[in-house]
Order: structure tokens, then sequence, then C-alpha cells
């Protein structure tokens, strides 16, 4: 008797561990999507936000960059490096229509064009965005698209060059935009150069904005915004 409660013990032990090893796994794993980077942040939202931005690295950075432009707004920003407009859409459900907020600000497609997770078509660049806003809709939370900001050059794929097919896809979100009477922030003509580059005095790197672009940003899409409040 006691050797089989001494193996029942050791079984019983040796599932224990299991389990904590498990969930020390699940904690630190790294998903496509990256659903964990604010994960904790949205658990810590007390009240819903008025707004919330998904986007990329450009999003990600303006929170960081402008902070005071999200806490005294009531906005929260969403943005994730690198990501994809597939990305955004399979988090969509966690980072923007669990927050419950009145507004979701679009800005995707730019990591798309770089390929970052190999080739897309402008057709699906756009059903990837028109998803986002079906899910945002029939949650009761209203799109706004954004253009895609202008850039010729990128650092990461230095074989690509997006300056034509940014005009191309921004002219379809545009389009899409207006079709459904959806707001729509143009950041790419105020910023863009006649060959299609982002003007050197907002950016360091050809693509990313630096304060100054975004500052630009911030006064288009406060404009969309504000008039949004008035209706």
């Amino acid at each position: 008797m006691r050797l089989l409660s001494l193996r029942y013990l050791i079984i019983f032990a040796f599932c224990i561990g299991l389990r904590i090893s498990g969930q020390v796994a699940n904690d630190d794993v790294k998903t496509w999507a990256k659903y964990e980077r604010y994960a904790l942040s949205n658990k810590l939202i007390s009240s819903q936000p008025d707004v919330v931005f998904i986007g990329n690295s450009i999003t990600d950075f303006w929170a960081k960059e402008f902070p005071e432009f999200f806490y005294e707004n009531n906005y929260v920003g969403r943005g994730i490096s690198g990501q994809t407009t597939e990305q955004m859409l399979a988090r969509f459900q966690q980072d923007v229509v669990e927050l419950q907020p009145k507004i979701v600000v679009i800005l995707a497609g730019i990591n798309d064009i770089a390929q970052n997770n190999g080739y897309i078509s402008n057709e699906n660049i756009l059903r990837n965005i028109k998803s986002m806003c079906d899910i945002a809709r029939i949650n009761g939370i209203q799109p706004v698209l954004c253009s895609i900001l202008p850039c010729d050059y990128f650092v990461w794929r230095k074989d690509l060059q997006p300056a034509l097919k940014i005009v191309e896809v921004n002219r379809l979100i545009k389009s899409y935009a207006n079709s459904m009477g959806f707001a729509y922030a143009d950041y790419y003509t105020p910023m863009a150069t006649v060959e299609g580059a982002l003007k050197p005095q907002y950016t360091k790197d050809r693509c990313h904005p630096n304060g100054d672009g975004y500052k630009v940003m911030i006064s288009i899409i406060q404009k969309s915004l504000n008039s949004m409040a008035k209706k």
C-alpha cells in the first residue's frame, strides 16, 4: 500500500509539473498575429475608449511618440510593427471590438505592399480592410479608413519599388470608403513628393514619419474625428 501511494504521489507531482511548465510555455508563446502584445493592456482598460487606432509600426510608434494625443482624447493605440492587414484582421476582435470603442481608425497596407508575409494582390489587401470594416459595423463601431503614407523605399526590402502600388491601393481604399460613406483620412496628399516619396522633412528613413510627420497626421485625423463627433 505504501509503495502504491508513493507511486500515485510521484505521478501526481509529475502531472502538476507538466501543468506548471505548460502554463509558463503558454505565457511565453509568440503568436503569428501577436495576440499577446496587448492582452494585458486590454484587460486593464477600465472604461471604453472613444477611438481605437489599429495599424502597423506607424501607429505603434505614434502612440509612443505622442502619448498625450491618445490619453487626452480617450484614444487607444493598437499598432504592431511589421503587421499586414491579415494579421490585423486576425486580432481585430480582441484589440478593437472587445474594447467597445465608438470609432476605429484603420491605417493598414504598407507591409502587405512590402510583402512581409509574402505576395498579396491589391484586391486582397482591400478585402482584408473590408472585413475589418464589416466586423466593426456589426458591432456598432464606425470605421475611419486612412490612406497609406507615401514611400518610395523600404530599408528591409530594397528590391521593391512601392511608390506606384501605394497610389493604386490608396485609390481602392478611398473608393471603398466613399461608396460606404466612411470617413477617409488622406495622409498621402500633403506628405508626398511628386515622385511618390515621403517628403524629407517628415521622415528619417523614407517610410516612417518623424515628429513633424505625426503632427501633420494628427491635424488630419483630428479633423475627421471632430467632424464625426458633431453628427
